[in-house]
């Protein structure tokens, strides 16, 4: 396996450890010394929001490439490997296509300032820039305004999905504030459409595209989505269940679908309940099958999920309401999130919550401070396989509280999904 790019990503962080700071000059900098790549681009979707990002990012990949298409795709954070983040016409960037990019992009960069994520931007446009691909889909990785996926051209299309209270350090700590960042994002001629939206961020959304004469494609409004019985039912098409499970896809496979139409891109309506049906997104209520379940007493049912905000453990929460029996919740958190206000929704509905952490979880919040955050509900795992041991009796199980985590227990697990975790290493 070819590693060499962890090299240059510690020699790339050395020049400027500070892991975010929301500014472009450094990169226009740099994409220029590159011949501006970034203006170089197939056609694109981005994709800005609190929640569902992923989630839509992924339903768009699934039915574009269910009608033939080639797709680029740039995702954060991974969760297990590295290449997660990029993928080039449907597959993920081999070790060694990587580590040269990070090469050319250390060598044009000349020891000059630059982030970590703003370095693997730029070398995530330099290779979709000379792979050839018909779509283009990236995901904003943090707020919108100023994230490095931000240097680009106006999009085709501009989606926002739901927008909530988190990285309030960061963008604010109003939700008019936040969405204002995220709305940053809307380019004149680029289309807008967005999924349901609280009254303050909406205002926002629609005050940003109409400064910049942009057409928005509003749920509820222009566009809607309806669960069947059997499934989804957008505008004249009715739909299968979206593989990714939860109330809340319903809104995301929404956006996606509204935002290809937006795009300009005639797709078979085929491609669109083919897309939905086998979409793949780690850690949004993905059931494990792997080792962990040794851990567990026989017939346990063990499910990952990565939420990680008031707004996500409301999604799990709807979840859990549907869900039927008791659940018991293993919850693991980063330290800069508010988890009072992601617990409160959770405490009532589990059958028992334990409080965990795992070794290389990055910026793991410690057990003792979750027990407290839950007025001392919660219990000290202390670790995943720690808290399965503990169980009495085979039940359903659900992990989450952070993708950091999350990350940490598909390893354990080894159970994931072949096509997203693929070996790269070509």
């Amino acid at each position: 396996m070819n590693r060499r790019f962890d090299a240059s990503l510690d020699r790339l962080h050395n020049l400027y450890p500070k892991l975010i700071d929301l500014k472009l000059d450094r990169l226009v900098r740099l994409l220029a010394d590159l011949g501006d790549p970034h203006l170089r681009l197939p056609p694109v979707i981005h994709v800005a929001g609190t929640n569902g990002k992923g989630s839509a990012c992924a339903f768009i990949r699934a039915i574009a490439e269910a009608a033939g298409l080639r797709v680029h795709v740039y995702t954060s954070p991974h969760l297990v490997r590295f290449n997660e983040r990029i993928r080039l016409a449907g597959e993920l960037v081999t070790d060694g296509a990587l580590a040269a990019a990070l090469d050319e992009i250390e060598e044009k960069n000349a020891g000059n300032q630059i982030t970590v994520f703003e370095a693997i931007t730029a070398a995530a446009f330099l290779l979709f820039a000379r792979v050839p691909a018909d779509l283009c889909v990236l995901e904003v990785g943090l707020g919108g305004r100023f994230d490095a996926t931000n240097v680009i051209a106006a999009p085709r299309v501009a989606a926002i999905t739901a927008i909530s209270l988190d990285h309030q350090d960061f963008l604010g700590d109003r939700l008019s504030m936040i969405a204002a960042e995220k709305a940053g994002i809307i380019k004149p001629g680029a289309v807008v459409v967005t999924g349901l939206q609280a009254p303050e961020a909406f205002a926002e959304i629609f005050r940003a595209a109409s400064a910049a004469g942009a057409q928005l494609l509003a749920r509820g409004r222009d566009w809607e989505v309806a669960e069947t019985s059997i499934g989804l039912r957008f505008g004249s098409l009715n739909l299968p269940k979206p593989a990714l499970l939860g109330a809340h896809q319903a809104d995301n496979a929404g956006i996606a679908i509204a935002a290809l139409r937006a795009s300009g891109i005639l797709l078979p309506e085929a491609a669109y309940a083919e897309g939905l049906r086998n979409a793949e997104w780690p850690a949004r209520l993905q059931r494990l099958g792997g080792a962990l379940r040794d851990f567990a007493p026989p017939g346990t049912e063990i499910w990952l999920d990565g939420a990680h905000n008031p707004a996500g453990a409301l999604a799990l929460a709807a979840q859990l309401d549907a869900w039927p029996g008791p659940t018991t919740l293993l919850v693991g958190m980063k330290q800069s999130k508010d988890v009072v206000e992601f617990l409160a929704p959770l405490l009532m509905r589990a059958e028992k919550i334990f409080a965990v952490a795992e070794t290389g979880q990055h910026l793991a919040l410690p057990v003792d401070k979750i027990i407290e955050a839950s007025g001392g509900v919660a219990v000290p795992g202390p670790d995943i396989a720690g808290a399965l041991g503990q169980l009495e009796r085979p039940g359903r199980v659900l992990i989450c509280g952070s993708l950091y985590l999350a990350g940490e227990v598909l390893k354990m697990d080894g159970a994931q999904s072949a096509r997203n975790m693929t070996s790269a290493s070509v």
